[in-house]
């Protein structure tokens, strides 16, 4: 069931959201792969978008992020054949960590850049994070919902209740697999 899936800066901007997919990962329902550079662009991001945050905390949760999954990261040094036609030549680095890492698919809210005439011949896949969650709520709802449990607990400051942490993904994208958790959760009660 665990699929190898590069993630995009974008998903592991939203704390909540990284969180999740980490989690959801070390359930072993996806195994995540990143590099230097994605991983730079969403540190790097994060640190403008939330100046009050230390750089020095950035870098310990980047550090204990590659120390919990080892093999998520894909270095540079195996060559890869071109890509062109992306609409962003920005993302070409995405593209070739999904080349380099095997991967099945690009987990991105951003669908567009990773258009699938460019994919395709790599046999890579851009997924939406609400796609990919639905998926794995399909498969193993029972696994799935237990994640989502164990972060509501983990979340200390503040306590962080089930139904806020549901109200949280949605808020960051997931629309469809809130309401899928939600229905889940409400009829287990």
């Amino acid at each position: 069931m665990s699929r190898v899936a590069v993630y995009d800066a974008c998903v592991l901007f939203p704390a909540t959201l990284r969180d999740l997919m980490l989690r959801l990962a070390a359930a072993d329902l996806v195994q995540p792969r990143w590099s230097d550079r994605i991983l730079d662009e969403c540190f790097r991001n994060i640190l403008l978008k939330r100046p009050e945050l230390s750089v020095e905390a950035l870098a310990r949760t980047r550090m204990k992020m590659c120390a919990a999954f080892p093999d998520a990261m894909v270095t540079d040094d195996v060559p890869v054949g071109s890509v062109f036609g992306l609409p962003d030549p920005d993302d070409v680095h995405v593209v070739e960590a999904a080349i380099r890492a095997d991967a099945a698919s690009i987990v991105t809210f951003n669908l567009r850049d990773f258009p699938e005439r460019v994919l395709e011949p790599f046999r890579i896949g851009a997924i939406h994070p609400d796609d990919l969650v639905l998926a794995m709520l399909d498969e193993a709802p029972g696994r799935v919902c237990s994640v989502v449990e164990g972060q509501a607990l983990a979340l200390k400051k503040p306590t962080t209740t089930l139904t806020d942490l549901v109200d949280r993904i949605r808020n960051q994208g997931l629309p469809r697999s809130a309401a899928r958790l939600t229905d889940l959760f409400g009829s287990s009660s």
